[in-house]
This record gives C-alpha cells, sequence and structure tokens, in this order.
C-alpha cells in the first residue's frame, strides 16, 4: 500500500469518549486514551471509536469515495501492525441489490483473490443494526499475499462493520498483521468479538444538518 498523505483538519472531529466538552483536531490525533470521533461523511456523521495509542495517518475524499487511516503511534501506512479504516462510499445504499451482506460477499472476494490458498473468514451469526441502520460484521483474513511486490512476509485479519445509511455505505475495519501463512491463520475469535462489542457501543450514524460546524452538536445530542 502506497499512499500520498493528506490531512483534512476540517472534516473530522474527536473527543473523549467519557466527555463530549472537549474536542481534537484530527491533526492532533495521538491518543494517550480512547476517543471517539465524529466525521461528516456525505450525506450523514459517522461517529467511531479510536482506541489508546493510534495516530492518524492518511484521509482522502473524492466525489463518491471517503477513506481515513490510523495506525499505532510511530507507525506508517506502509509499516503497520494494526489499522483502523473508516470509508463512505456516495449513494450506494440506494441500490437496493446491494444489501450489507452483498457488501460483505464483495470484501471476501477482494481478499480471497489475493490469497486464494490462505483465505479465512467468520460471519457474526446475529444480524444487528447500527442505531437503526442495517448493518453486518465479519472476519476476513489472508494468510499472505500473492499480490504483494515484494512479498510482505505478513499475514492480515480484518474486522469489518458494513452500515447501510441512508444514501451511503460505510465500513468502520481494524486490521491486524501477524506471520506470514501459507494456509488460513487461526481467527481468534475471543479477541475479535470483544473488539466488536466495543466498537459497536460507540458507532453511530446522524443526520447531517445543513450548515452545522464541528462539533455538530446535533448529533451529539442526540446520542446523550
Amino acid at each position: 500500500m502506497s499512499h500520498k498523505v493528506k490531512f483534512f483538519a476540517a472534516l473530522s472531529i474527536a473527543m473523549p469518549i467519557a466527555a463530549s466538552a472537549q474536542f481534537i483536531k484530527w491533526d492532533d490525533i495521538n491518543t494517550k486514551s480512547p476517543v471517539s470521533s465524529i466525521t461528516p461523511i456525505f450525506s450523514q456523521l459517522l461517529i467511531t471509536p479510536i482506541p489508546r495509542g493510534f495516530q492518524m495517518a492518511f484521509a482522502n475524499a473524492s466525489g463518491t469515495s471517503y477513506i481515513h487511516e490510523l495506525v499505532p503511534t510511530g507507525e506508517n501506512v506502509n509499516q503497520w501492525t494494526q489499522m483502523l479504516t473508516v470509508t463512505g462510499e456516495k449513494d450506494a445504499a440506494l441500490n437496493p441489490e446491494l444489501t450489507p451482506p452483498k457488501m460483505a460477499s464483495l470484501m471476501a472476494s477482494g481478499f480471497h483473490n489475493s490469497c486464494p490458498n490462505a483465505f479465512g473468514s467468520y460471519v457474526f451469526p446475529t444480524p444487528h443494526q447500527i442505531n437503526g441502520y442495517d448493518s453486518i460484521s465479519v472476519i476476513l483474513s489472508c494468510g499472505s499475499s500473492s499480490q504483494d511486490t515484494p512479498p510482505r512476509g505478513t499475514s492480515e485479519t480484518a474486522l469489518i462493520t458494513i452500515i447501510k445509511g441512508t444514501k451511503d455505505y460505510y465500513t468502520v475495519q481494524w486490521a491486524e498483521r501477524g506471520t506470514s501463512s501459507s494456509t488460513p491463520v487461526r481467527i481468534d475469535l475471543p479477541k475479535w468479538s470483544a473488539r466488536l462489542a466495543q466498537q459497536v457501543k460507540v458507532i453511530k450514524l446522524c443526520t447531517a444538518v445543513a450548515g452545522e460546524k464541528a462539533p455538530y452538536p446535533s448529533c451529539i445530542n442526540s446520542i446523550k
């Protein structure tokens, strides 16, 4: 993965999870304690958790897609052990055939194509919603990727929550690298289940209010 790093400080703010009185610009995120972020992504605002010890590494927004990535302090988008990713796809939710399970299947196909002999997956069995919006959570893994040039020498496992918003689709991802394997890696389900439980307590979608600026009080007030 290679990126030209861009920061959009005005696009998102972060706040301590336990309090909403203080706000941190994206440029300043290098968390010594857990925080949550509020990011306007197309038609809605997305609240996501940021665990202790992560820093902003990359962000990019275009007319139809949005992405930002965070990595542990001292790492970068090319050399990382863990990565938090948030994405948005504009108007994708308007396609009635594009359900959360279908989106998960498309993402799984991408993983499988990268490592057909070392692909692993797990779908959390209970369909759930994020404050009323349909969603699905899956774990996808690659023991090693045939598309890495030169070979990276690591495996990759990702917890991915897919949310169908009013108009747009969103994903919240937590990826982790490990030792390379020629066969599917063992998925540590208790660990990833605990992480999912922590995330879904925080993840929320809010309706964007025209002209409202950070700290987006309508969104904050709606989840108190």
